[in-house]
Order: structure tokens, then sequence, then C-alpha cells
């Protein structure tokens, strides 16, 4: 079945990991055997033969770079023009797996519609861009520009007090700034990722924002309760807004009382069942399932030490239908999830082209 993931840090990978995604997953792993710069380093499950193996067809692929003020304990740029230039070296890292034919970007309706109809597992891996955090823009003509180059969605905040918006393990409404940024990509018809909001500005840019929304990588606070996670009424409230909402497969999100870098997949039961468990939560809320799809955030500065055991490469997202199954989900309940949500809202929001 084809998949749809709607939250992976490509480029990030690529550029700050420097990992060769062309590569499969075992031989990146080799490569980094007794590298200890990063807690995942030879744990990695994402590589574009594995996408391609779990027949993931599109993933929305994150640009990533935040401004830290200098308080701030926070790893991050300390200007937003440093920022911003990050992003663009993560640009050109896109442009070149496009030139060696592994990825082709989607910008519109036209674009999409093509590479659905056509994809298989030899052609390029379609990815839509996206922003985590809107630090980067340095001024909302760096959004008009991001946009000319393909930029569709944004989400913006991130980690702790942000330019635009403050986001996990922070507070505070929107800030001028935030409110301007968000009128702007509602003209541009931009998708407003309200993933790493928090929760005063969660509820500013609901009210605010008439554009699309989506949440691309979120779970449920009922289940796991952390600020980071969704309450049940702002789930409600997405699904009001037609939002969808991807399930992530980091494992302190998916159950409670991990305990990072003690904590063990093993040890905590943590497996593929536990993000079916907050995928169900979600439909219960709706009383359907049009409102939930997969952002997995795999490789999301974590690899197979903190993610579910049972998944071995981002190839294994092809178990995840045969678990809806056995929950009771139907055909195309399970076609909805895999995909045609998040298809759904990109016909909606992007250019026709």
């Amino acid at each position: 079945m084809l998949i749809v993931d709607a939250h992976i840090d490509l480029s990030m990978n690529a550029m700050e990991w420097n990992r060769d995604l062309r590569l499969p997953v075992m031989a990146i792993r080799d490569r980094e055997k007794g590298m200890n710069d990063k807690p995942d380093r030879a744990r990695g499950t994402v590589a574009f033969p594995e996408l391609r193996k779990g027949n993931i067809g599109l993933v929305v692929a994150t640009q990533i770079a935040r401004y830290v003020s200098p308080d701030s304990k926070l790893k991050g740029w300390n200007s937003p023009e440093q920022a911003w230039s990050q992003t663009q070296g993560q640009l050109s890292w896109y442009r070149a797996m496009e030139e060696v034919g592994e990825l082709v970007q989607i910008k519109d309706v036209k674009g999409l519609t093509h590479h659905i109809e056509n994809w298989n597992s030899k052609k390029p891996i379609g990815y839509l861009l996206s922003l985590e955090g809107a630090d980067s823009l340095v001024t909302i003509d760096h959004l008009h520009r991001a946009y000319a180059y393909g930029l569709r969605a944004v989400g913006p905040g991130h980690y702790g007090p942000g330019r635009y918006a403050n986001g996990t393990d922070s507070s505070g409404s929107l800030n001028q700034m935030g409110r301007l940024l968000l009128k702007e990509m509602e003209s541009l018809s931009m998708i407003l990722d309200a993933t790493h909001l928090c929760d005063d500005a969660f509820w500013d840019a609901l009210e605010l924002y008439g554009g699309p929304i989506w949440a691309s990588h979120n779970n449920c606070r009922a289940l796991v309760n952390h600020n980071r996670q969704f309450s049940d009424n702002m789930i409600r409230a997405l699904i009001q807004k037609d939002a969808v909402i991807g399930a992530s497969l980091d494992a302190w999100m998916m159950v409670p009382n991990w305990q990072r870098g003690i904590s063990t997949p093993k040890n905590m039961n943590c497996n593929l069942e536990k993000m079916i468990d907050h995928m169900d939560h979600i439909c219960q809320l709706a009383g359907n399932c049009n409102h939930i799809g997969i952002g997995t955030d795999l490789d999301g500065a974590y690899g197979k030490e903190q993610c579910p055991y049972d998944l071995e490469t981002i190839a294994d997202l092809q178990l995840v239908p045969t678990l809806l199954t056995k929950r009771g989900y139907t055909q195309i309940d399970i076609e909805k999830i895999m995909h045609g949500n998040w298809l759904r809202i990109l016909k909606r929001a992007l250019p026709e082209g």
C-alpha cells in the first residue's frame, strides 16, 4: 500500500548527521560504528532504499534551523540570518538529490497527481517541503522567497521560545510577528503545521487561521501526559478544522514514563501497537478515520534506541495495515490512514499548477 509520511528530517540527517541517504540503512549504520558524537549513531532507520522498499512514495520533508537567544540552553543558531542560511544549505541538498534522480519536489496539485498516478519504487520519491519552526524566516519577505522555491507548510514554533511563536516546553500567546506570519501564510494558502505550538499559541493560531491546517507529527496527551502532546480538546478543535494529525514514532511520545537514555523500547513495551493506540484515540474522538495519518519523525535526532522495537527501518511501516485490520479497521479506513487523508488536504491546499 502507498504510504505518505508527513514528517521526516531528511536534510538534517544529510547535512548535520552527514548521512548519505542514497545508501541502505545498514550501510549507514556500519559507517557510523564507533561514533559517539550523537546518541543515535549506528541506529538510524531512514534512507532512500528503505523508503522505496516500504512503498513510501511521498514524504513531507523538512527544513529546520532554530534561532536561540544568548540566555537559551537550547541548541541553535545565534542569529536569524545564520538560521536562514542553514535552511538554504538544506534546500541545496534537496536540489542535489533531485539532480541525481532520488527525489522530486511536489509543489502543486498537477505535480502531486502525476506523481501519485505514476509512482513506483524505481522512480524518484516525492517530497513536499515544510519548515519546522519559523525562526529562520528573517522577515516576512523571506516567507515569500521560500514559497517561490516550493515551501508549502510551516510550523511557526518548535522547542522553547520562538521568534514567531512559542513551542514545546514554553508558554505565551502569538506575538505580532506570529500573527502577521499567519496572515501571509493564509494569503498563500500554505499549510499551518500546528505541531510543537505551545497551548497558548495553538489556540491563538486556530482562532486566527482560515487556511489549511495539519499536525504533521503529534500524539495524544490523554495517553502520554506532556505539553508536547495534544489534549482531547485540542484534537477536537483540529477535527472541526478538518485537519489531519500524523502519529509520531518517538518512543517518549508513545508510552508514559519514558526516561531518556535509560528506558529501552523493549523494557517499556513500546511497539507499533502503541502508535495504533494513539491513532484509535483520535478516531474515537472524531467518530471516523478522516483525521489521522502517519508522521513518523523517524531519525529526528533519535534512532532504534528510541522508536518501536518491532520497527527495524522505516520500510516496516508496511506492518501497520495488518495491525489496523486486527483492530477492526476496514480497507477504506486503512487507505485513508496510510495516504488518503494527507492527499485530501494537499489537493485542497496546493495551487493547481
